[in-house]
């Protein structure tokens, strides 16, 4: 095997859409995509914490990604979903978001790699789709910032 050959590593990414901007949601930390349902809110949460769901049994705390972004709060519509997500160490958690696009294949070079910390989002990069750019989500450290706030 040649030794100057470069394995280009495929990534896959759920694009999500929250006030006109798309995202990308890594898709070995989604566990499900649920419609929305009925959210029971939770005494003294963060401002951003929707509350929790009741999903097959599993109590499920549901973060509203557009307030965690500092974003304007919107009706549901039927194209608002719920990505549960299962980040490695972490528990479920669902992540309420505008609507669900579609799933892309991103190579290492279509990816700006970025760590910086945009207006309080959590990027891992930038991703070059088609004529798009997606904004990479880094999920681990949005959903640590939970731990945190």
């Amino acid at each position: 095997m040649d030794e100057n050959v470069v394995i280009n590593e495929t990534k896959q990414y759920i694009v999500v859409k929250l006030d006109g901007e798309q995202y990308g949601i890594d898709i070995t930390f989604i566990d499900n995509i649920v419609r929305m349902q009925q959210i029971t809110r939770v005494p003294k949460a963060q401002s951003f914490f929707a509350g929790v769901i009741n999903l097959r049994g599993e109590i499920i705390p549901v973060m509203n990604l557009r307030l965690r972004f500092g974003l304007p709060e919107k009706e549901n519509t039927n194209a608002t979903r719920i990505i549960i997500v299962k980040p490695e160490s972490n528990a479920k958690i669902g992540i309420l978001v505008d609507e669900v696009r579609e799933v892309v294949s991103l190579e290492e070079e279509d990816v700006e790699k970025a760590d910086y910390d945009e207006q309080g989002i959590n990027l891992q990069g930038v991703g070059k789709y088609k004529d798009t750019l997606i904004s990479l989500l880094n999920i681990q450290s949005i959903i640590a910032d939970l731990d945190n706030a």
